[in-house]
């Protein structure tokens, strides 16, 4: 047995995978008649369990002038339910030992809580209460009461935040207005302020539904007890619709569109975003091996030439933003006092044309495969990790256990896939954005359009 198989062993708590077959992570699946789907795994390495749950509902289901309620519901979902007074949520949880949070994205919304095994319990009346009776206790004030907590939370964390606005900026320009993904996740200013009490409880009540959650329970627990759980706490649930299907929805930009604004920074920096293939498509793979190859690690392309030996940046970042419809190509680049971010883009475009004429080494894609795997083995070693993979695997596959099948198509890769990637998707079509210190649009792109 290798080194690899024993850490897979070792982490997974599953039997290792004879050469040559995908990893496995076993698992139980079954759905209420309120279809609601249920997925176990038993690690039973410590007594510990968490509960992921999913909705499948993120912002790209809202609709333009009523943005944000996504969002605002991960904030509601903690007020308080029928059976579970204000606060006590997290107290109750506290009190056990256990912590929770929630997330919201695009395309999704979660939830999970971590707790010792023997109060797994409680975790699954608190999801099944406030999946069934939250409106019971949603009062006006509630809603009112978090959606300031929401705006606040925009103020912070875009609009007084140094470049914080640029994401925002980008998104709108890279997604046309009818695309769900042209506003977002946090919402408008707008949009908040104006959605009604009917708003809110009309979308709790098309996405809030048994048929459109999945919830996972991960760790020294059995199949069994669960599925007596699930029935005893969520089968009263009424069932709802679940979420149509929608396919992809791809994105396309004939020319560049160059973008300026200014901010309360010190130093400009320069965001270059290509439209790429929604997530799991066939490039998918390939542009993130391109993003680790670029600006992944101190010895990567990009670093080392702009950081290290020009010393002109401050940093630089690259990545692939994978989502459910259509996905985005990322470099940003900070650069150093007395340097523009005309300069910054001569030099990123040599690098990006380097690779298109000549494909990377081989020992450059190997680097960025075992850093990938090495990631990947580390999320999975907590039972949380897990769970929300399992999650995660379900709702853009149907096949909770889609690890092997994940890790394959980065091994698969070849260094002409990574060529043919940069080919295909870094051409012109693309959006530029310079955020620069304020009165200082000289450092920014030239002919660029000014967004605020």
């Amino acid at each position: 047995m290798n080194r690899l198989a024993i850490l897979l062993a070792l982490t997974l708590c599953a039997a290792p995978a004879p050469a040559g077959e995908p990893l496995q992570i076993p698992y139980e699946m079954f759905r209420l008649k309120n279809g609601l789907t249920v997925i176990v795994h038993e690690d039973h390495s410590v007594p510990i369990a968490t509960v992921n749950t999913w909705y499948h509902v993120g912002s790209s289901r809202e609709r333009p002038g009523r943005t944000g309620l996504a969002h605002l519901f991960e904030h509601l979902m903690f007020e308080g339910s029928k059976h579970v007074p204000e606060g006590a949520f997290d107290r109750w949880l506290e009190a056990v030992g256990g912590s929770n949070n929630g997330s919201t994205t695009e395309d999704r919304t979660n939830y999970y809580e971590d707790v010792p095994s023997n109060a797994l319990e409680l975790p699954l009346f608190l999801e099944s209460d406030r999946m069934g009776f939250l409106l019971d206790t949603m009062s006006p004030e509630h809603v009112d009461g978090q959606r300031d907590i929401v705006k606040n939370e925009r103020r912070q964390s875009f609009e007084n935040r140094p470049y914080g606005m640029a994401p925002l900026y980008i998104q709108e320009a890279l997604y046309p207005p009818d695309h769900p993904y042209h506003w977002p996740v946090i919402g408008s200013m707008e949009d908040l302020t104006a959605a009604s009490q009917e708003d809110v409880v009309d979308f709790f009540r098309r996405w809030y539904t048994p048929a459109n959650a999945s919830v996972v329970v991960a760790g020294d627990v059995s199949a069994r007890d669960v599925r007596a759980l699930a029935e005893k706490w969520f089968g009263d649930v009424p069932p709802g619709e679940a979420a149509p299907p929608r396919g992809t929805l791809p994105v396309r930009l004939a020319a560049e569109k160059r973008l300026v604004y200014q901010d309360k920074v010190q130093l400009p920096r320069l965001f270059l975003v290509w439209p790429t293939p929604a997530f799991l498509s066939p490039s998918d793979a390939a542009l993130d091996a391109l993003a680790g190859i670029l600006a992944g690690g101190k010895n990567a392309r990009l670093y080392k030439r702009l950081v290290y030996e020009l010393q002109v940046a401050q940093d630089v970042t690259a990545y692939q933003e994978s989502h459910e419809l259509a996905s985005s190509f990322n470099i940003l680049v900070t650069a150093r006092a007395g340097h523009g971010l005309e300069e910054m883009r001569k030099l990123v475009e040599e690098e990006i044309e380097r690779l298109k004429s000549e494909p990377p080494s081989a020992r450059e894609l190997e680097r960025f495969q075992n850093g990938l795997e090495a990631g990947y083995l580390r999320r999975l070693e907590t039972v949380g990790g897990k769970a929300d993979q399992l999650n995660s695997y379900f709702f853009s596959t149907g096949n909770p256990d889609f690890f092997g099948e994940d890790l394959a198509r980065y091994r698969a890769l070849s260094p002409v896939d990574v060529q043919a990637a940069a080919r295909q998707f870094l051409g012109a079509g693309r959006v530029a954005l310079s955020a620069v210190p304020g009165g200082r649009t000289d450092l920014a792109l030239a002919k660029s359009e000014g967004v605020r």
